[in-house]
This record gives structure tokens, sequence and C-alpha cells, in this order.
């Protein structure tokens, strides 16, 4: 990938999904991109897409972020050759109880979510803090407010993600690096058709579109705030109420509805 003076953003999950429309936007504000996702006919084509409408230089880098080897590569990226955003857009969610679902399952979902977060994070943080300037989002969700039986891992990674996006924002204050953890709810992409879940169970007024989702990930880093992004007023709503709700209280709803 040759250097340009347009910003470089590196998104993770970027075949499909939010991470798709990442992409998408961040081509049509004028950034050159580094795609990367497992599938590396998807990511090719979706390059050739953005070269041929928005002039982007994309770099595709086809990786399975639950191999070791293949973050170690990712992370040899962003050292090598600087890059103005880091999202880390990259999981999965799962149904099921702990004690029949796939151990590979969950274990990957733990490497995916925590340790190849951190990883890349910390290599895209220690290169933006020496410029002093960039940003990383961090792909959370609604649900790293919740306790969730059927949703163990992802619940807890989600948190976990939240939170880590909470203290590193600490860090890097006044050292011009934004820290953003975006907290979609539901949201149309096919993110719940790949962990088997049912969409119909959920009304539709609940939903959001990808591109809502991604604008207001994008408008919060221009602005630099806030830390943590809650698209939509429903949501942001029931996130508060969770803040402050006893947790004896959540847990007594979760039992009522099983």
């Amino acid at each position: 990938m040759h250097a340009t003076s347009r910003p470089v953003a590196l998104v993770t999950g970027a075949s499909s999904g939010l991470g798709r429309e990442f992409v998408l936007q961040l081509a049509r504000t004028g950034h050159d991109l580094v795609l990367v996702a497992r599938d590396a006919d998807r990511l090719e084509s979706l390059a050739d897409e953005l070269r041929n409408k928005h002039g982007s230089v994309v770099e595709v880098m086809a990786a399975d972020l639950a191999v070791d080897a293949d973050v170690t590569r990712l992370v040899a990226r962003i050292d090598r050759s600087p890059i103005d955003l880091l999202v880390n857009n990259a999981g999965f969610g799962t149904r099921g109880s702990i004690a029949r679902t796939s151990r590979d399952g969950q274990e990957a979902m733990l490497r995916v979510h925590v340790l190849a977060a951190h990883r890349l994070a910390q290599a895209a943080v220690q290169g933006m803090v020496g410029r002093g300037s960039g940003a990383i989002i961090m792909v959370s969700s609604i649900a790293s407010f919740l306790t969730s039986p059927g949703n163990v891992n992802y619940a807890a990674t989600k948190a976990w993600q939240r939170l880590y996006i909470e203290s590193l924002s600490l860090e890097l204050a006044g050292k011009g690096v934004y820290a953003q953890a975006l907290c979609p709810g539901y949201t149309h992409t096919d993110f719940h058709q790949r962990g088997g879940m049912d969409k119909t169970r959920v009304p539709g007024w609940w939903w959001m579109t990808a591109d809502r989702v991604v604008a207001d990930s994008l408008r919060a880093v221009r602005r630099r705030r806030p830390v943590v992004v809650i698209p939509g007023l429903g949501y942001r709503l029931a996130a508060l109420a969770l803040r402050f709700m006893p947790r004896w209280a959540w847990h007594l709803v979760i039992r009522s509805r099983r």
C-alpha cells in the first residue's frame, strides 16, 4: 500500500455488516483502507468497488482473528505503517447454554472479542500516541450493559470491550487520541442469521439500520466525544436504566421471562 496524504483506516470484519458499512462511509469521506476479514474473495470484490468508485487506495488482509498468527501479522502491519483510525469490528454471536455449546466456539469468541481486540488496539495506540493523533472505535454492543443467560460470553466480552475503552480513554486524555466504544442495539445486518438467531422475535421498532449506526459513530469521531456511543434514543434510555437498576432486580426480570 503506497503512502498518500489521505487518512488510513484499518477495519476488521470489513466484508459484511457494520464493517462493510464503515468501509463504505470512510471511503466516501476520503480515507484509504486496510480491509480485514476471513473471506479474501469478498474483500477483493469490495476493494475493487472502492477503488473504482472513490479512488481509494485499498489493502486487503485475509485473517482469522481467532488465530494468533493472523493477529500477529496484523499487529506487524500496524507497527510497520501508521494508521489514523482503527475500527475493531470483527465479532460474532452465539445462542445456547455454556453447558451445551461448543467449547471451541466459545474460546474463539474470547480470542476475537478480547485478545485480538486488545492486541490491535494496543498496537494502534502506541503509534498514535507517538504522533499525537488518531482514533479507535471498538464495536461493542448494548448487550455490554446486560447479564444474559444463553449469551454468557457475548455479554461478558462486550462488557469487557466497553470498559476497556472507557479506561483507555482516561489514559489517552490530552494525548490527541480518541477512543470510542460503539454500543449498537438490534441492527439490520447478517449478524443475527450467522448466529442462528430468530429476528422475528424482536419488534420492528427496535431495529436500526447499519448506515445510521455507523454515521452516529463517525460523527462522534469527528467531534471527539462521547466515549460511549449508543445510537438511538430508546437504546440510550435503556442503557441509562440498566446502569442504575440493581442487579437483583434485573435478575428477577430475566427469571420471569424464562
